[in-house]
């Protein structure tokens, strides 16, 4: 289901849910408390347990190589310099006081759909908002590759709070490139019968964005993807595995629940903006493959997710993000 058009008494609220607005994005700077991204996780966060990714953290720089001292911590020792020398040598780290975190920001026509609350899009960029927020406030640089079907914007890492803003504004311009010209129905037409072009067209897109993460993160960093992963495919596997090699992987999926289950209706018609079908969704043969194919397309998703550690976070259209981040990193909703 598409979104209607706004009327003018709640023009204002309607326009939320179809499009991101940068004082809300803003105001989400006071909300995003009471999570983090650190390696010290609650017992119930989806990023502790034997079966997810351990948080590295800042990790450690080399600083020199010096004489040993009476109270050095011998484990720091080098032993090769030590027996090449005759004399005892220890290696000296000290922690980085930051890393960097990448945020891949999905605004892609997959994204311009919502049936109750908000569109996935708007989604996105307010959990990236928060994100983006707490590791501002937490000392790391952040940076983003935010992209659409047809480009993948670079957003380098840095601090400050400025830089965040200047970072949610990108994503506002390609939040609001998004057009009711286009189909809102896209996704759930693709679900009952995409076609080899557009599967295509959504890998491309996805995995272009995979391979700017892969040259932008350097190591032991921390990529959050935000998306809904459409176009997730074999070779999508592959660059996560180069990303999981030096750096951190979470995955924030999100969703709209009627993507997952078809709503019964005698009459439905869906489009993609140049051709439209009709057909009953009663018919339990229409509502099977439907659900078939969602299951197909998250199928590899889920899969690569599962092999390489990575957190998958689901974040759906209905409730408040910060509420459903929270809770994910097991702290609960904020009274």
């Amino acid at each position: 289901m598409s979104a209607s058009t706004p009327n003018k008494k709640n023009s204002s609220e309607d326009k939320s849910a179809i499009y991101a607005d940068l004082n809300e994005l803003r105001r989400l700077k006071y909300l995003a408390k009471g999570f983090s991204f650190t390696p010290n996780q609650p017992a119930n966060s989806a990023l502790s347990g034997k079966n997810v990714s351990k948080l590295r953290g800042r990790g450690l720089n080399f600083e020199e190589l010096r004489h040993y001292r009476p109270g050095d911590d011998i484990r720091s020792m080098d032993w090769k310099v030590t027996q090449r020398t005759g004399k005892p040598h220890i290696k000296v780290f000290t922690e980085e006081r930051e890393r960097n975190v990448f945020l891949a920001i999905d605004q892609r026509m997959t994204m311009f759909f919502g049936s109750t609350n908000k569109m996935k899009s708007v989604i996105a960029a307010e959990l990236s908002a928060l994100i983006a927020w707490q590791i501002s406030d937490s000392g790391d640089r952040i940076g983003a590759v935010i992209y659409n079907d047809q480009q993948t914007k670079v957003i380098p890492a840095k601090r400050g709070r400025q830089h965040v803003v200047n970072l949610l504004s990108e994503v506002l311009k390609k939040n609001h490139e998004l057009s009711l010209d286009k189909p809102l129905d896209k996704s759930l037409n693709k679900s009952i019968d995409k076609s080899a072009q557009e599967n295509a067209s959504d890998s491309e897109s996805f995995n272009k964005m995979l391979a700017t993460l892969n040259k932008v993160s350097s190591h032991n960093g921390l990529i959050i993807l935000i998306g809904d992963g459409h176009g997730f495919n074999d070779k999508s596997t592959d660059f996560i595995k180069q990303l999981r090699q030096h750096n951190e992987v979470i995955a924030c999926h999100i969703f709209d629940p009627l993507e997952q289950t078809l709503p019964k209706m005698s009459q439905m018609i869906v489009s993609d903006g140049k051709q439209q079908i009709q057909f009953s969704s009663d018919n339990k043969q229409i509502q099977k493959k439907y659900e078939t194919e969602i299951a197909r397309q998250l199928e590899s998703y889920v899969k690569a997710a599962k092999k390489y550690r990575i957190p998958l976070i689901e974040i759906d259209t209905i409730a408040p993000v910060e509420q459903q981040l929270r809770k994910a990193l097991g702290h609960g909703a904020k009274r």
